[in-house]
């Protein structure tokens, strides 16, 4: 985002409205200042690697959602996103459908 306001709110990071709408209609408007800097880290949205730790709930997975929405949508390549268990492949595919 040009406005470093900006940076938390997911509509400042250039996806679709309709994956805008999405998140909003559960909920999510915003990210957290952690989530954004490990979005503008070096090269990220350009496809370089990124490696992030944080506890249990904290966010880890919309930071991993948006890299991958950008880039499939970028670059109109397949992503694979691999997920621990059945029940949260099953969720997982769910919600980015």
């Amino acid at each position: 985002p040009e406005d470093q306001a900006d940076k938390l709110l997911l509509a400042s990071w250039g996806l679709p409205r309709a994956v805008l709408e999405k998140y909003h209609s559960l909920g999510v408007v915003q990210m957290f200042e952690w989530q954004a800097e490990c979005l503008m880290l070096g090269q990220v949205l350009e496809g370089k690697n990124l490696v992030y730790s944080a506890p249990t709930s904290a966010g880890k997975t919309l930071v991993a959602e948006l890299l991958i929405l950008k880039r499939v949508l970028e670059t109109r390549k397949k992503a694979l996103l691999i997920l621990p268990f059945v029940s949260v492949a099953k969720e997982k595919k769910c919600y980015l459908q």
